[in-house]
This record gives C-alpha cells, structure tokens and sequence, in this order.
C-alpha cells in the first residue's frame, strides 16, 4: 500500500452561499433554512449524513442571519448569556446525549433565545427523535423544532462536490477522473470527501498529478474508502 493514503491534508474549505451546490436531494432543506423566520417556535434541527451539507448550510445561515456557531460540545453555562444575544447555530448536538453539563446549557440557551425572539438551529446526523438526550426536557424542546433534512447526493450534486472538494484542495483533475470516481465511490458525500483526501495525499506523495490512473491505484489500494 502506497504511503500517505489516508493523510487528511489540510483543505480551504469554501462555505458561502454561492458555494452551496443546490440539487433535488438539498432543494427542501435549503428553503426550510432560508425560511428562518418562519420557523416554528423560531428553531429548526438540520440533519443529514456527515459531509452532506450541514456544516455549510449553517454557516450560509449563519452568515445571513449574523448567528454565532458553537459545537454542542463546547457549550458551558457561564457561557449561555452571552450567546443569548445573537441568534445561534449548535453543531453535532446528539454528540452531547450522555453529557449532561452540555445539555443543561443547550436548555437554558434554547430558552434565553426563545424568550428574546431569537432563531435557534441545531444539527446532526439522525432525525432529531433518535437524539436520545437524557435530559427530557430538552429532548422535548428538541423534538418540537422544525426538522429539514439533508437527502443523499444524486449523481449531479456528488460530481459537483467531487470537483468542489478538490477546488478546495487547489487540485485540477483531467475530465476523466469525476465520472471515473463517480461510478465507483460509494454513494456519500463523507466518501467523496475521503477518496478526494487520499488522492491528494497520494498526488503529494509520489509527487504526480491527480489522472484516472492514479485514482485507480488509490482505490485499488485503499479499497474505495469506508472510513
């Protein structure tokens, strides 16, 4: 096996709003997020596998909205009043289901944020229901939200992401190498991200370009990347 497969390689990841690709499979989340303001109970969770979007629509949303963005992991009470006085995007909260500091301090901002009018949007990867947070007042504040989830890629939307994972890379492939990898990925945005990172580290590594036949080594050799 080459060295350098699995390097995940430092990447400009570009996250605006004319970077956001819309197709069929995110046209229903994009209008649920751009509809912000009539949000039930002015929050909304956004769910969606990793690497379908997420992390780039709440920052399109963010950026509109002038929201702060915050990992459910790094929430502490201290913390909450602050964050209360712009609305506020929380990533990856079913991360926080066993850690219950973490959860009192979600509750407590989703109510500061709710009493000023504010818009709360939460993310992860399942549908809320299946979040399982062991503080149940949360859960049910959570599960009251309005929901938008972030469908699997159509052929379209995950060759444009392909050629987008590796603009963000400085990476140009001949034309070949996106049709060559889209019949053969599995079918994920999390995938394309990984056979983008290890294409690039192996580009780095023999010190060759990115060709069909590089990304046919790669795929031989990496077993077309599942994690």
């Amino acid at each position: 096996m080459a060295t350098q497969l699995g390097l995940d390689l430092p990447a400009r990841a570009a996250l605006g709003r004319g970077d956001f690709m819309v197709s069929p499979c995110n046209a229903v989340a994009l209008a649920m997020v751009d509809g912000w303001r009539r949000w039930p109970s002015q929050k909304l969770v956004l769910s969606g596998a990793t690497g379908a979007g997420k992390t780039h629509l709440t920052h399109v949303w963010a950026t509109e909205t002038q929201a702060r963005i915050i990992p459910a992991q790094d929430l502490r009470s201290d913390q909450i009043e602050t964050l209360a006085q712009t609305p506020v995007a929380v990533e990856d909260v079913p991360l926080i289901r066993a850690d219950q500091p973490a959860q009192t301090a979600l509750f407590h901002l989703h109510n500061l944020l709710q009493d000023a009018g504010l818009p709360l949007l939460m993310t992860g990867t399942q549908a809320p229901a299946h979040w399982g947070m062991s503080l149940p007042d949360l859960q049910s504040r959570i599960d009251a939200a309005g929901h938008a989830n972030l469908d699997a890629p159509d052929d379209a939307l995950l060759a444009a992401v392909l050629v987008k994972l590796f603009n963000d890379r400085q990476l140009t492939p001949p034309v070949d190498v996106i049709p060559y990898l889209l019949a053969r990925i599995e079918r994920s945005f999390d995938a394309a991200r990984r056979v983008v990172a290890a294409l690039d580290g192996a580009s780095l590594a023999r010190k060759k370009p990115v060709t069909r036949n590089l990304a046919s080594t790669v795929l031989d050799n990496h077993s077309t990347p599942e994690g």
